[in-house]
């Protein structure tokens, strides 16, 4: 344990994800939070499928909903992602600051729809009722409406966290304070 740790277990900063980690929870995570601010400037989100490619978070949406015209106002936004659920456990998050940007272009839709419906037949056997009737190109057709966009969101600051180095870094200062109390 650092010198500084020893007596401020509010900093944890020294708990980042590693960039290897961080990957590998933007690889098996499913679904992210996605933030943007409303006119009135209240943060809001929702929780989305999405696909990462290239550094970027890919999701979509129809353009009746909220983030849309939000975004459209203003790009800025963040994307949380957790790894509950996924192999790696518990405790890895990570929270991006960035911009997105709305594509109603054909090709990018299409190249898109396709990610999506792939990565969801493939989680099929994860025990989720919708996944597991997934067929890749009948998803494509089902996605493929007038009204539908896609959002690529760019992260430009992040705030990786690993519970894991938090919990063994903690481990003998939390049951000496366990013993006190």
């Amino acid at each position: 344990m650092t010198g500084s740790q020893a007596t401020n277990y509010d900093d944890v900063k020294q708990y980042r994800l590693d960039p290897e980690r961080e990957q590998q929870l933007l690889r098996s995570a499913r679904e992210c939070v996605f933030c943007w601010a409303n006119k009135e400037g209240h943060p809001l989100g929702v929780i989305t499928a999405y696909v990462p490619v290239k550094g970027k978070i890919w999701m979509t949406a129809t353009r009746e909903r909220v983030r849309i015209k939000a975004i459209a106002r203003d790009g800025r936004s963040s994307v949380v992602i957790t790894s509950t659920g996924t192999p790696m456990g518990g405790g890895k998050t990570v929270t991006y600051k960035g911009h997105t940007v709305i594509h109603d272009d054909p090709e990018t839709k299409q190249w898109f729809y396709q990610l999506l419906a792939h990565g969801m037949a493939a989680a099929k056997d994860e025990g989720n009722a919708f996944t597991r009737n997934i067929v890749p190109e009948t998803f494509v057709k089902f996605l493929d409406t007038p009204e539908r966009v896609v959002l690529e969101f760019t992260p430009e600051m992040s705030i990786p966290f690993d519970g894991d180095k938090m919990a063994q870094g903690t481990a003998q200062a939390y049951a000496d304070f366990a013993k006190e109390n």
